[in-house]
């Protein structure tokens, strides 16, 4: 199946999936918004945006494909986080396939990859985030057919990764992030990134409703540099 991006819109469809990924399904049809987040987005306001989860088959198994920004951004400077931005006006709908062509186009942007291997499967609730002022929609996808990723523009990305599943479910890989300002949260050191924020509050959550968790140390604790 190829990924359609022009005027007939972007599929959604889960069919053909690998059995190890339903769980994942599961989630998109069933989780909540309060689930996710405990940010709801408000009624009037907020910037549109999109991330792309990408789950492939890679030469460790099943993994998540995600980029670390560079560190001369205003804005999430060195931060690792799921390709993705704002909505453009081109995008479309923001109601309608908007978010998915967004995330499917960021992620070309950023991480070189091509859209037409990935299958979307599911759209997960809006989360919104305050100290930005975006409403995120987190976009699931298939790498059903792998490309070629890498950094496109250095000014905006320092490099691409992709992390295995077993490395994010492995408990000596968890711990709870303790921002300057106070904030605690989930985070996961893998593949030498400190992933933490947004990103790994819905890795965090994805894990816990696919039922893949395991047990970890909570009260183990990093601090943010």
């Amino acid at each position: 199946m190829t990924q359609e991006t022009d005027a007939t819109g972007v599929e959604v469809s889960a069919a053909g999936v690998p059995s190890w990924l339903l769980p994942v399904v599961g989630v998109a049809e069933d989780v909540r918004p309060e689930q996710l987040s405990r940010f709801t987005p408000p009624e009037v306001g907020g910037r549109q945006s999109a991330v792309l989860i990408l789950f492939g088959e890679g030469e460790h198994g099943p993994d998540l494909l995600l980029m670390e920004r560079s560190a001369a951004l205003r804005s999430h400077a060195g931060q690792p986080s799921f390709p993705g931005g704002a909505l453009d006006p081109e995008d479309g709908d923001p109601e309608g396939d908007g978010p998915l062509r967004a995330a499917l186009r960021e992620a070309e942007e950023e991480t070189g990859l091509d859209p037409a291997g990935v299958q979307v499967f599911g759209v997960l609730p809006r989360v919104y985030i305050p100290v930005s002022g975006f409403v995120v929609t987190p976009v699931l996808g298939w790498w059903r057919a792998p490309s070629p990723v890498g950094v496109v523009d250095p000014a905006e990305t320092a490099r691409v990764f992709r992390v295995p599943l077993h490395d994010l479910t492995d408990p000596a890989n968890r711990a709870t992030l303790v921002h300057p300002s106070g904030f605690r949260g989930s985070a996961f050191l893998v593949e030498g990134a400190l992933v933490w924020g947004f990103t790994a509050a819905l890795i965090d959550k994805i894990l816990h409703y696919a039922g893949w968790e395991r047990p970890w140390d909570r009260d183990r604790t990093v601090p943010l540099a």
